[in-house]
């Protein structure tokens, strides 16, 4: 006798369809599953078998045979338990065929019956809802919320198997879970971090104020204790808040990473990753036998956050070329070839030298010029261009430490990058682009017009500076938001001027 249920699997943060065929016939009592099942996937006929015993079902004492189809791709993870539940239970007669196939199923199973929360649950409700063959999708209770941000398709949550089976034959009605998508965007802001509590740092605080307003890329450079990580803490504090498609996509990535909370159904606060230095170019980028994502994927749509850049390995950080460029991470192996999302700003610190004091005039330098040439060489000059912003965050003074007058807060700030970016987002309508820093060579001729005295300013710059094209074309997209954030049409010099002083490597260089 053969049955068929439907469940999923994850590919990258792709989910697709797999139908679960279960042949049952005479011969000497075996269970084997083909279809290029990796090992948590094979490992389910044992925790399916005490499932369906230990919940009070038969389970069939024939040869039995289960495919997994399409065969030529693998599967990899728990959440296929319940589907090949499901198809044995169909084959014993518990369930019927008919009502089976108007589901997608999704769950790991204990030996008790019980249903255990999965990763990947976002992608695969994605997937059901787009493809209109199916009433609704089951899965564990702990992931009826993740699923139910997805419009267009039930979502019936169920504890057990004795849940599935009472549910399925009618006997027990099982309501779909319903969120208030609005609900879940109301509390996005931190109240404990707050650029209120900077103390100084004028400078850097503008310039964290224009790399939030665009999107842009910094690096900020400065001695022990200036404030520097303080600063990048507070950064995702101004940046406007997620949009429903963005939240979307942010939490396709933790549910395939198996990060996603299961108290939360919908990750809206922007996110801030800070890996230590010691973290692998695989622990960055992504990676893996079968490729999950790396911390500038969990990042997409926040801040990646690196301290003491140059204490990371030089291999790991030419790792971030292609993702600052393109805004996705492209990897490869033998039999596959994966893409994650990682659309972020990238903000970076580092010590001016080894001992950390070079230009302090309080603390004299004990480093010698080629332990700081040394130092700074880990750093390439790629990576370099490919970050906008270059700015240094000297020491505070003790008269500011003791100072009772604050800057501006966190709040008063984001305001303005908000309106900053609902300039952008009415510019870029239709388009993929969100934001300055992600403006292509056609766009930058379409939209950075410079007045005339600006194109004289920024060609004597260039030709001072020995600019490369890419700084080049970054300072425009800088100069642009600075227009932007005062409401100008046209870029003019005092919007360049600022720009330019903000690649302090640039004017180093030179």
């Amino acid at each position: 006798m053969l049955s068929t249920s439907t469940g999923g699997v994850t590919l990258g943060i792709n989910a697709f369809f797999v139908l679960v065929e279960a042949d049952v016939s005479a011969g000497l009592p075996g269970f084997t599953i083909v279809g290029l099942a990796e090992s948590a996937v094979k490992e389910s006929r044992e925790r399916v078998k005490s499932a369906i015993k230990n919940s009070g079902y038969p389970f069939p004492t024939q040869k039995i045979i289960l495919n997994l189809a399409p065969a030529d791709m693998k599967k990899e993870g728990t959440s296929l338990d319940l589907p090949i539940a499901a198809a044995l239970l169909c084959v014993s007669g518990v369930i019927k065929q008919d009502i089976l196939k108007k589901f997608v199923l999704a769950g790991e199973l204990s030996l008790d019956g019980r249903l255990r929360p999965t990763r990947g649950i976002l992608p695969l409700t994605m997937g059901a809802a787009h493809s209109n063959k199916f009433k609704g999708i089951i899965v564990p209770k702990e992931n009826a919320n993740e699923a139910a941000v997805v419009q267009g398709i039930d979502v019936f949550a169920v504890s057990n198997l004795s849940e599935l089976v009472g549910f399925l034959r009618g006997e027990l009605e099982i309501p779909p879970t319903k969120l208030d998508i609005n609900s879940l965007f109301e509390d996005e802001t931190d109240e404990h971090i707050d650029f209120y509590d900077v103390i100084g740092q004028e400078q850097a605080k503008r310039a964290l104020e224009v790399a939030a307003s665009g999107g842009h890329n910094i690096l900020m450079t400065g001695p022990p204790g200036s404030g520097k990580t303080m600063l990048a803490r507070r950064l995702p504090t101004i940046l406007p808040p997620l949009t429903y498609e963005e939240a979307i996509e942010t939490t396709t990535v933790y549910s395939v990473a198996g990060l996603l909370d299961s108290n939360k159904a919908l990750i809206t606060k922007r996110p801030f990753r800070s890996p230590h230095h010691s973290i692998s170019d695989a622990g960055l980028i992504g990676g893996g036998t079968v490729p999950k994502p790396g911390e500038v994927s969990l990042a997409h749509n926040g801040v990646l956050f690196l301290d003491e850049l140059p204490e990371f390995r030089k291999n790991v950080l030419e790792c971030l070329r292609q993702p600052l460029e393109d805004g996705v991470v492209t990897i490869s192996r033998v039999s596959l070839t994966l893409t994650f999302p990682a659309r972020m700003t990238l903000v970076c610190s580092q010590n001016p030298c080894p001992c950390g004091h070079l230009g302090d005039p309080r603390h004299p330098c004990t480093c010698h010029p080629r332990q700081i040439q040394r130092y700074r060489d880990k750093i390439s000059g790629p990576l370099l261009d490919r970050i906008d912003l270059h700015i240094e965050v000297p020491a505070v003074e003790y008269k500011d430490l003791t100072t009772q007058r604050r800057g501006e807060d966190s709040k008063t700030i984001r305001e303005r990058v908000k309106n900053c970016r609902k300039i952008q987002t009415n510019r870029f309508k239709g388009t993929s682009i969100y934001c300055n820093a992600q403006m292509g060579p056609e766009q930058i001729r379409k939209y950075c017009n410079l007045s005339k005295g600006a194109s004289n300013f920024l060609g004597v710059a260039a030709q001072k500076l020995a600019l490369s094209a890419r700084a080049y074309h970054r300072i425009l997209k800088i100069a642009r938001t600075i227009a932007d954030l005062v409401g100008s049409k046209n870029i003019e010099v005092e919007h360049v001027a600022e720009a330019v002083q903000y690649r302090g490597f640039d004017k180093k260089a030179a």
